[in-house]
């Protein structure tokens, strides 16, 4: 028989979003319950977000040394990379321990429970034999897991997942990645730079095809000058692996059949919701949904809320965050503001970056907007002085009479990113936009170019 205990919240997923309404939610006086099978702090610390960075900023200043020879002299690079592995397990991920965030999580009041948890009608969870009845609710942040697609003889080899790739001890001599999403593109120039010989297959037209047209041709362009091998609009047909060899088939875009051999397989292809085993029948939803339909408040439905990728409002841990604070505003009683997602931004790290805030010209064109755009194809002074190819996209609604959308690559596209999604989430005008006086030389210089653009 269960053992059934009362408390005022369950939190089922410690993702960042889930762990930030656990400790808020017990800061504020609440008796919470955090449930997990996982690591506390889910993907972001220990597979994503930020072992993922530390590779791509060693990748980088390899990169950098290699261009010593174009304003600076000559330097000799010799690529090691045991030095980033060993920053990831002892200094990112404590060995892919998640003690310290338990810790915390305890500190804040907040009781943790290791295991599979299932709702079992509202606001009830059943973990371990314990069923948790909450009076306030239950908040899911269940999170997505790496997605592999069905090809034949992919199931049952040692193929790597982004979780595989971040805890690797050593490049491998040769890698064929299998999806050109911000994961695989970021992690195929990464070890590229690390001295792979890398391969990237996509099925779609282009890289990076959630962001603008340009900002793919531009990211293509570096990784092609960088020796990375592209195969866009492409099938993968079948994979094997033997004596410790992948071997790949894929028909390009021509219908050409294609041999890829390597030491390492990499699948970045999409990721799934954790949603299938989670008791969603047992308050009125379906267990089979890509995803849970939230309202502005995060409520989905009776004493329950939900946060994060499960909730398909983006994949970033910021939109988890964001979730987060909206969550516990509402479940303590107070005020808004509330969700709003005309604004949501994101960045892909590679190089050159790309930031993106808003809709893309297609999406604004889809809405019915009054669309026209304004491009520069360079980051000005600073990015001639710099080197290295970027540009600047907005999208306005002339109607309107402000951005709905806007782009940034190059080295910053980040960065200067922040200037563009503030003018998009506040509508700033762009009339007020070009008032501007901007700081001569900088790359975010570009943004009044790109304005001026509109006009033409």
């Amino acid at each position: 028989m269960s053992d059934d205990q009362h408390v005022d919240l369950v939190v089922l997923g410690l993702g960042p979003g889930g762990e930030s309404v656990a400790t808020q939610a017990a800061q504020a006086g609440m008796s919470v319950v955090g449930i997990d099978e996982r690591l506390v702090g889910g993907e972001c610390p220990y597979f994503g977000c930020i072992p993922s960075k530390m590779m791509i900023r060693a990748a980088g200043t390899l990169a950098e040394a290699r261009r010593v020879g174009t304003y600076a002299g000559s330097a000799e690079v010799s690529p090691d990379f045991s030095v980033v592995a060993r920053r990831i397990r002892e200094e990112a991920t404590t060995d892919w321990d998640d003690a310290v965030a338990v810790q915390r999580l305890e500190d804040a009041g907040v009781r943790f429970v290791r295991g599979h948890g299932r709702l079992a009608g509202p606001g009830v969870v059943e973990v371990g034999g314990t069923r948790f009845v909450a009076s306030v609710g239950v908040v899911l942040n269940t999170g997505t897991s790496p997605a592999a697609p069905p090809v034949d003889g992919l199931a049952g080899t040692p193929y790597w997942t982004n979780r595989e790739a971040l805890q690797a001890t050593e490049a491998p001599n040769s890698l064929v990645v299998v999806g050109g999403g911000p994961i695989g593109a970021e992690l195929a120039q990464a070890y590229a730079r690390f001295g792979s010989r890398v391969s990237l297959v996509q099925s779609g037209p282009r890289i990076l095809p959630a962001d603008e047209p340009e900002a793919s041709e531009v990211v293509a362009a570096a990784f092609a000058d960088e020796g990375i091998q592209l195969l866009t609009g492409a099938t993968v047909g079948s994979v094997a692996h033997a004596d410790g060899r992948f071997a790949v088939h894929v028909t390009d875009d021509g219908g050409t059949d294609v041999e890829l051999d390597a030491d390492r397989l990499l699948v970045a292809a999409g990721r799934r919701p954790n949603l299938a085993d989670i008791g969603l029948d047992t308050v009125g939803l379906d267990p089979r949904a890509r995803s849970v339909d939230v309202d502005e408040r995060m409520r989905a439905g009776e004493k329950l809320w939900a946060i994060g990728d499960i909730t398909a409002k983006g994949p970033f841990t910021h939109m988890s965050m964001y979730q987060a604070g909206i969550a516990v505003r509402d479940l303590t009683g107070a005020d808004g503001p509330w969700a709003s997602y005309h604004a949501v931004p994101r960045a892909t790290y590679t190089d050159p970056e790309v930031g993106a805030v808003g809709m893309t010209e297609q999406q604004a064109r889809d809405a019915g907007a009054d669309v026209r755009t304004g491009v520069t194809s360079s980051l000005g002074t600073r990015g001639w002085i710099h080197g290295g190819p970027g540009l600047v996209k907005v999208v306005e609604d002339r109607s309107a009479g402000h951005l709905v959308g806007a782009t940034a690559v190059g080295s910053t596209g980040g960065e200067i990113l922040a200037m563009l999604a503030t003018a998009v989430h506040a509508r700033i005008s762009t009339a007020v936009l070009r008032e501007q006086v901007l700081a001569y030389p900088t790359f975010h210089r570009a943004v009044s170019d790109a304005l001026a653009d509109l006009d033409r």
